[in-house]
Order: structure tokens, then C-alpha cells, then sequence
């Protein structure tokens, strides 16, 4: 069967089972287009296109489609401005190490580097964040690189793979093949856990007296979330997730102690500075969740560290047993071979109860208290209030801010992937267009989006892709007039010298919501906060609902770890300044 290099894209894409793509139509892409077009629609394997309004969000869209599911997300931009406009959503996606395959439209072959219209270098400028691409030059090698994109994107640690293909070779004809299974001599990234490794970290796990067990977005990543919960059952530890690692243990668990890092709890970043086992999974010591290393590697403990990328292994801090592979699997063979020293760890049970009071005497701390008897609308109750309502069981999409934390402290998230948050590179913009991915992906959920007027603003016209696609969304827009984590950092670091960090000028949300054809609400009232939910879940559930909550101005995200501080010099409150 011949086929033009358009409709082997199509077919490819087909193959893979991908239902959604994400795009914007260019002229180096039109033939993609017309093959889309063509498509037979009453074949159930139909892959339907979403229209974003801008290519930043179709990547940001496809990529919250990946995160919600276990698919890889697929997105679909044209040549030059296009693709430039794609970037901040690859290096988003990259930087989490979420599986996306991303198709961009190039000039003719013939034009290649002749500064054609419409033409960038797309392998030189997306190399340093993606995890490979390619440019295919000719027809004949179409398939098997789109076969070979998608293997790279989903396995081993996953990531972005950009297929960038000329116009005329979308054009061109031939016999179409999608192979089966592809073989890469360079790529076979290691699955299973070196077994003595695995018997060094059970040896340390047995003999520990204040073990911890940090977890991170690799648990989320490797669907090992039902793992690592047998694994806790199994030990009764103290576990934290990371920012990205939320809804791996469910947030209302006791063993969950909370957030680490900058933004985290007390008790975890006490119980991670004076634990004497560390048992890391899927989490890389990030500069935002260790603070200073040297700080860090004052007080001595085993660290164990298991990893499917060995470049994170020891990168930041030395690591005493590594163990390069899935996460998922080193679990299991965690949890099989402890079970065999069930009376190491029963001996143990003194040692880890009188941890657990240390714990919980750090608890007592209440770190996340706030004003409850505030005539301002505080944040924090917001989210609480939505939290409630929703049971802990929405997709919660945040945007990049004081409102991202206070979405990740207070909604007690009780399932991996309902999380849905720029962690790593720390995307304003991301909230509105991640909504709409995980409502594609799941239309029957709840789903809403924790934003701030700032970041809101970045990607506002996909409102318009909402209302094409009746992606009934709700909005939650904690409003302060401020560019708030700017504006914090400001009053602690700088002398309160707010500059530029001021909203002025801003939109009457409720006119916007409406004139693109939404509900609009203003809440200014803690009393109305619940009411305004209940109506947004409730009364117009089918309908997209933006609420501008207006906020205490003032309000700051506590606990705090400054930059170049340890996790135990932590600001618990304004008094703490």
C-alpha cells in the first residue's frame, strides 16, 4: 500500500492507538492536515485534532493528556514560529520527563538552511530539551522514526521526542510498513535492579532506627504508586512525596508526613534531616527539595537511591547504595525481600515507634495553620474548601506561584496522576491549557484549575479552544493584584521593594469569562466561597466556570526554606522574619 509521507504520519499515529493531537495548522504542515481531514471518521481509530489557539498550548495540553494517563501525549506544530512558539512546552515536558511525541512541519529539503520562510534550525534549537530527535529527510525512513519516537519517548526515563519533517516529504509517496518492535543499538536503558545492590539496601532498610522514604515524580511516572503503598504497609515508615510525586500515598494517610523542601512540612523536612536511612525512589534531590547540600550532608545517613536515569544517582548528593532501574520493579523486589527478614524488622518495631513520636511531636508544630477568623478571603481556605467538596478525588491543575503551593499543601490528593503541575522548569502559562488535556483525556472527571491572575493571563485565549470543545473546566483564580511568590521573595529577601511585581490594569474576569461565552463569578466574601464551588460543581457542572476569588493581598506561603538555607532552618511563619 503507498502512501504519502502525510498520511503515513496519520497511520503511524493510528498504530499507536493515539486517540487526541494537539495542534495548530502552518504551511509546512498542511499536508498533515489534509490526511487528518481524510481520514475515515466512522473508523473507531480516528485520531481527532483539538485546535489550540496557540502552539504553546497544544504542547502544554498534550502534555497534561500524558501526565493524567499513561499515554504519550502528541502534538503537532508547523515550521519556524511554530515550533519556536513550541519550545517553552517541550523543555515544561522535559524538564518533568514526560513522554510526548511532538511532529513539526519544516521547509522543503531543498530549502533546508537557505533561510527559507518560515524556517528555523528545529534539531539544533529543541537538542537541549528533548530526550532525542530527529529530521527525516526521506519518506522511506518515516515509519520506522516514528516508530523509534515513540519507544524512546516511553521507555527507560521518559521524555520528548521531536519527529521534524520537510514539507515535500510529506508530500512524497511510498510502501507503507510500521514495524512491530524496533531495536536501537545505543538506546537499552537498564530495567532491573542490580541484585546485590537490592540485598546492600535491604540490609540497611532492616537495620535502620529513624528510616524515611522520599519519593518523588518517578513513582508517578512508573504507575508504582499500588508498590510503593504495599512497601509502607509492609514497614510502616514515614514516607513524603515531592511536588511531583503527590497522590502516590494518599494524603490523608498517617505514614504521609506531608511535602518536602522550600514549601514543605515541618515534620518531613525535620524527619528528612535526622533520619539515619534514606530510602529515595524516583526523586532527584532537587535544589527545592534538599535546599543546601552541604547543609543537607551535615548529619550522617545511609542514603539509598533508586533511579531509572543513573545520571540523577549521586549528582547532588553522594548516595551510599545506588540502584540504577524501574522503580516499579526494584519495589517489588524491595518488598519480597524484606518480607523474608520479617523478624529484622520486628526488632526494629522499638527504634521506629519512638521515631514516629518524634514525628508526631514535630507535627504538633501545625505548620499549615492560617487565619480562619479573616475577613479576606484567605487562599489556603480555597483550596481546603475544594478539597472537601471534591473528596480529594478531582484532576487539579495548577499554574506557577503561591497558588501552585497552596494547591500542592492543602487539596490531600488521594490518587497518582491528579496532580497535573509544571515542577521542574516552573511554567507560568501551564494551568489553563493542562485543564484542557485532562479533560480530553477524561471527560467524565472533575477537573480544575488552580490558578493566579498573572499566570492566567499567559494562555487565557485557549478559553476560546474550551468553548469549541465544550471542555466544561473550572477555573480557580486566587486573585492577590500580585505577582505573589515575586512579591514574597520581595518583602523577605529585598526590603519589601515590590518591583514590578504589582498588577495593575487588570480584566474584569467575569466580562472575559462571558464574552467568550463561559460563566463568570467574582467572590469577595469568605462565606461565598463555598456556595460559589458548589455552584460550579453542581448547578454548571457542564458549563466552564471562572471564579476570581479575591484574595488577602498580603497572604504568604509558610513553611519557608530561603535559598542557600538547610531544610531545618525553616520560616514557619512572619514571626520567624
Amino acid at each position: 500500500m503507498e502512501l504519502t509521507g502525510a498520511e503515513i504520519v496519520v497511520q503511524s499515529l493510528r498504530e499507536e492507538n493515539v486517540k487526541h493531537l494537539f495542534g495548530y495548522p502552518g504551511g509546512a504542515v498542511l499536508y498533515i492536515y489534509d490526511a487528518l481531514y481524510t481520514q475515515n471518521a466512522e473508523d473507531p481509530n480516528t485520531v481527532e485534532h483539538i485546535l489550540v489557539r496557540h502552539e504553546q498550548a497544544a504542547v502544554h495540553a498534550a502534555d497534561a493528556y500524558s501526565r493524567s494517563t499513561e499515554e504519550v501525549g502528541v502534538c503537532l506544530v508547523t515550521s519556524g514560529p511554530g515550533v519556536t512558539n513550541a519550545v517553552t512546552g517541550i523543555a515544561t515536558a522535559y524538564m518533568d520527563s514526560i513522554p510526548m511525541v511532538i511532529i513539526s512541519g519544516q521547509v522543503p529539503t531543498h530549502a533546508i538552511g537557505e533561510d527559507a520562510f518560515q524556517e528555523c534550525d528545529t534539531v539544533g534549537i529543541t537538542r537541549p530539551c528533548v530526550k532525542h530527535n530527529f529530521l527525516v529527510k526521506n519518506v522511506r525512513d518515516l515509519a520506522e522514526t516514528m516508530k523509534k519516537a515513540f519507544h524512546i519517548a516511553r521507555t527507560g526515563r521518559p521524555g520528548p521526542v521531536l519527529v521534524d519533517i520537510p514539507k515535500d516529504v510529506s508530500r512524497e509517496k511510498c510502501k507503507f510498513h510500521y514495524p512491530e518492535s524496533v531495536q536501537m543499538r545505543s538506546y537499552n536503558p537498564v530495567v532491573k535492579g542490580h541484585q546485590g545492590q537490592l540485598k546492600r539496601a535491604v540490609h540497611a532498610i532492616a537495620n535502620a532506627e529513624r528510616p524515611m522514604v522520599y519519593t518523588g515524580g518517578g513513582i508517578i511516572l512508573a504507575n508504582a504508586a499500588p508498590e510503593l503503598r504495599r512497601f509502607i504497609e509492609l514497614t510502616g515508615y514515614p514516607v513524603t512525596n515531592t511536588l511531583m510525586g503527590l497522590g502516590a500515598m494518599k494524603g490523608t494517610d498517617d505514614r504521609f508526613v506531608g511535602m518536602p523542601g522550600m514549601h514543605g512540612t515541618y515534620e518531613a523536612n525535620m524527619a528528612m534531616q535526622h533520619c539515619d536511612v534514606l530510602i529515595a525512589i524516583g526523586a532527584r534531590f532537587d535544589d527545592r527539595v534538599i535546599g543546601n547540600p552541604k547543609h543537607f550532608a551535615q548529619n550522617p545517613r545511609k542514603i539509598i537511591h533508586v533511579d531509572i536515569d543513573p545520571s540523577s544517582i549521586s549528582k547532588r548528593v553522594k548516595v551510599d547504595v545506588p540502584i540504577v532501574g524501574d522503580v516499579k520493579e526494584a519495589l517489588l523486589a524491595l518488598t519480597d525481600l524484606l518480607t523474608a527478614e520479617q523478624d529484622k524488622l520486628k526488632a526494629q518495631s522499638a527504634p521506629l515507634k519512638s521515631w514516629w513520636q518524634q514525628i508526631n511531636s514535630w507535627r504538633e508544630r501545625d505548620c499549615l495553620k492560617y487565619d480562619l477568623t479573616s475577613e479576606l478571603i484567605k487562599p489556603q481556605f480555597v483550596v481546603q474548601t475544594l478539597c472537601e467538596l471534591t473528596g480529594g478525588d478531582a484532576y487539579v491543575t495548577s499554574d506557577v506561584g503561591q497558588h501552585q503551593m497552596w494547591a500542592a499543601q492543602y487539596y490531600r490528593f488521594n490518587e497518582p496522576r491528579h496532580w497535573i503541575n509544571s515542577g521542574g522548569l516552573g511554567t507560568m502559562g501551564v494551568g489553563l491549557p493542562y485543564a484542557m488535556g485532562v479533560k480530553m483525556a477524561h471527560p467524565e472527571a472533575d477537573v480544575a484549575c488552580i490558578t493566579g491572575e498573572g499566570s492566567i493571563q499567559m494562555c487565557i485565549q485557549e478559553l476560546s479552544t474550551c468553548k469549541q470543545y465544550n471542555l466544561p473546566v473550572k477555573v480557580l483564580n486566587l486573585n492577590n493584584r500580585y505577582l505573589g511568590m515575586v512579591r514574597q521573595w520581595q518583602e523577605i529577601e529585598y526590603g519589601s521593594r515590590y518591583s514590578q511585581s504589582y498588577m495593575e490594569a487588570l480584566p474584569d474576569f467575569v466580562a472575559l469569562a462571558e464574552a467568550y461565552g463561559h460563566i463568570g463569578m467574582r467572590i469577595e466574601k469568605p462565606a461565598d466561597v463555598e456556595p460559589a464551588l458548589r455552584d460550579a460543581f453542581g448547578k454548571y457542572k457542564d458549563r466552564l466556570v471562572f471564579m476570581d476569588f479575591i484574595t488577602d493581598r498580603d497572604e504568604n506561603v509558610w513553611p519557608m526554606v530561603q535559598g542557600g538555607k538547610g531544610l531545618t532552618e525553616m520560616l514557619l511563619g512572619s514571626e520567624d522574619l
